[in-house]
């Protein structure tokens, strides 16, 4: 009996590969870009953690923005590893921890997206609570401070439902017992601006939560920013869904690229073993 003809170098032979090299290489340096990101982002959270003093240190770690920034990056940091090691060593169970982990953190950003808009009361109850926190705390931090104090003056409000929220804080306590110089004052943040003046008034608060509403609303900000992000909320709602496309589109691209490339290796390696079958067959 004759012997079997080699198979030709087309479709099954040994320079074949199934797994293309533009879907590989694109899914690797997209997830490189997004590695280095990540590790800009820690650093960047690291830094601004380790100039903050000593007795701020385990202050509220868990409205911190440099401790925000710093799990962001790590969470960034392993899932875009696991997607550049996967993708250049073609190594299946690194693409599918990627695939998987970028499902979950979709659907979670999906599913946080839908509850908020059914749940708008419980939604509405919890930056609540949050901003509650975050004036608890805002001398503790100056990196909170610095946020508290940029959001007062975008949306030109002053504490959580009202100006007197600051009360909940221990520096500006409006109780008699308050030993401090900025007992029954408010941030600076929530002053009107003024455009004729150079200098920052830092003291312009001061004294204004023992003034009633009308009183006090000639010279801060009376009404609560949890009204006013409300209103931005619903008056920028093509803008907040274009940042939400723009933050699951590179996740979806992500995932069906990590798919497209893992079906490519499962064929290869079945290619390999076809291969190596008719090697050993004495006819081939």
């Amino acid at each position: 009996m004759a012997r079997r003809a080699a198979l030709p170098a087309g479709p099954l032979g040994d320079d074949f590969s199934f797994v293309s090299p533009v879907v590989k290489y694109v899914l690797f340096f997209f997830n490189l870009l997004f590695w280095m990101i990540s590790m800009v982002m820690v650093a960047v959270g690291v830094y601004a953690r380790l100039l903050k003093h000593a007795e701020a240190a385990m202050a509220c770690l868990a409205v911190d923005p440099a401790i925000l920034l710093v799990m962001v990056g790590v969470l960034t940091f392993l899932i875009t590893f696991c997607g550049c090691v996967g993708s250049l060593r073609e190594n299946i169970c690194l693409l599918q921890v990627f695939s998987v982990c970028l499902t979950i953190i979709f659907l979670l950003q999906l599913a946080a997206g839908v509850l908020g808009f059914v749940f708008s009361d419980k939604a509405r109850g919890k930056v609540s609570e949050i901003i509650n926190g975050a004036i608890v705390h805002y001398r503790d931090d100056l990196d909170l401070q610095n946020l508290i104090d940029f959001g007062q003056k975008e949306f030109s409000c002053c504490g959580g439902v009202s100006y007197k929220d600051w009360s909940q804080n221990m520096y500006f306590n409006c109780t008699a017992t308050n030993p401090s110089r900025e007992r029954c004052s408010v941030p600076f943040s929530c002053c009107l601006h003024d455009t004729s003046q150079a200098v920052i008034n830092t003291m312009c608060g001061h004294g204004m939560q023992a003034r009633g509403y009308l009183e006090a609303s000639a010279f801060i900000h009376t009404n609560g920013c949890i009204d006013k992000l409300v209103n931005w909320t619903h008056s920028n709602l093509f803008l907040l869904g274009g940042i939400a496309l723009g933050l699951a589109l590179p996740q979806l691209v992500g995932i069906v690229l990590a798919q497209l490339l893992i079906n490519q290796i499962r064929d290869q390696i079945k290619l390999q073993l076809y291969n190596q079958q008719h090697r050993a067959d004495p006819w081939y």
